[in-house]
């Protein structure tokens, strides 16, 4: 197994003068009670920041608190549709993470209100306090897609920037872990259906990236080791097609599912459907994403603006995937993998 809380193998400067004086310098987590953020507070408590977790519902963030010293972490009030709140969690931060995000639209949590109007109420709380702004994106983040999400994804980057031009702005690709919304939500419905469908035919490209590399690309940025003003992109050592990384699945789960293409008409209609759910298992937005390859560009990769161009390894699928989805193998073989 990966150790998801190692320590970074570089240290700079700011990380040496932080364990000489530990827990006297403030980051705020915005969003750091999801699955991504509870591995980004755990990776800075781990060097020594003191982390202020700024979420809707703080009653509901005390899980966080294990992952540090006596209070080290501190959840507090703020919505990103509310200005004032989101000043006040900034105030005497050094630093500002900016991890919210919505995969689908619910009542007043718009992909606008979230990823645009949300990111711009943050930029502009960094620019008040003085503050260091670190902002999660996507890769495929477009002006031009004809994805809702990808669009306002573009958006609260182009907000976080044109605010605090020194921003860092961070693009994983899907994100898997013991958590993820990806590979435990299809390992969930090969349990129940003899059926996987392949939305557009299967072949869209993902680059699939560990929420503990991820993490570590948050803490290098924090740490300063990440270049002002400028958007990283972050994926997996390996690329492979929709169809791939449900065989994987499938094969990791042992069962044998049939993998039956569904064309985009067809998978937007039974997404109409589903997004009556409280939350659905797909929405039209999300068919339209499935068009497009989710990937680190090639101009990312020659400038550096990579997980490696961080001094960060990454992390296979095969080191990971085994140590959670043990539990949705068939009956009598869920015994976890290093106990065998």
């Amino acid at each position: 197994m990966v150790d998801t809380t190692r320590e970074l193998p570089l240290e700079s400067e700011a990380a040496l003068v932080r364990r000489a004086a530990p827990m006297e310098r403030l980051v705020t987590v915005y969003g750091g009670s999801g699955f991504v953020g509870r591995h980004v507070v755990r990776a800075l408590a781990r060097l020594g920041w003191r982390v202020r977790v700024a979420v809707r519902r703080p009653d509901l963030a005390g899980h966080l608190q294990p992952l540090g010293a006596v209070g080290q972490i501190i959840p507090v009030q703020a919505n990103l549709r509310y200005p004032a709140s989101v000043l006040r969690a900034a105030e005497g931060a050094e630093v500002l993470i900016n991890l919210v995000g919505v995969l689908h639209e619910s009542g007043r949590q718009s992909f606008e209100a979230v990823h645009a109007f949300g990111a711009k109420q943050v930029a502009l709380a960094a620019k008040d306090v003085g503050a260091r702004l670190i902002h999660a994106s996507a890769i495929g983040a477009s002006a031009d897609s004809d994805a809702f999400y990808a669009r306002s994804k573009a958006a609260g980057e182009a907000a976080a920037l044109e605010t605090v031009p020194g921003a860092v702005v961070l693009r994983p690709s899907i994100v898997f872990g013991p958590e993820d919304d990806f590979f435990n939500r299809f390992a969930a419905m090969a349990r129940l259906s003899p059926v996987l469908p392949l939305i557009g035919g299967g072949g869209t490209r993902f680059q699939p990236v560990f929420v503990g590399d991820v993490a570590d690309a948050f803490a290098k940025a924090v740490d300063g080791q990440a270049r002002p003003g400028t958007v990283y992109e972050l994926g997996g050592p390996e690329v492979l097609t929709f169809k791939q990384l449900m065989e994987l699945l499938l094969a990791e789960i042992d069962r044998k599912r049939l993998l039956v293409p569904m064309p985009s008409g067809l998978a937007s209609f039974n997404a109409r459907l589903l997004e009556m759910l409280p939350n659905p298992l797909l929405t039209r937005d999300q068919v339209r994403l499935l068009g497009y390859d989710n990937v680190v560009s090639e101009a990312a990769k020659a400038e550096g603006r990579t997980l490696e161009g961080l001094g960060i390894a990454p992390t296979a699928l095969g080191a990971i995937l085994p140590g959670y989805l043990w539990r949705y193998r068939k009956a009598g073989q869920f015994s976890r993998p290093e106990a065998a």
